[in-house]
């Protein structure tokens, strides 16, 4: 979505506008609109998916460098 315009402020009016036609396009044809990113709840973990090889070597390196 975006807005064109010569004024910050009124861009900032423009993309509202476009984002509640957009709302309200999707309620009407039965779809829930995202959650705003400013009321998502984050659970503060960060994953990182690594080969099972790196992970089984893991402690035994620890172990030879005396570091848990």
């Amino acid at each position: 979505m975006s807005w064109l315009a010569s004024a910050p402020e009124t861009a900032l009016a423009g993309i509202r506008k476009v984002v509640a036609a957009s709302a309200a396009d999707m309620i009407a044809n039965g779809e829930a609109p995202p959650t705003p990113l400013a009321e998502r709840r984050y659970s503060g973990e960060f994953r990182v998916r690594i080969r099972a090889s790196c992970i089984a070597r893991w402690p035994v390196e620890a172990a030879e460098q005396g570091i848990s």
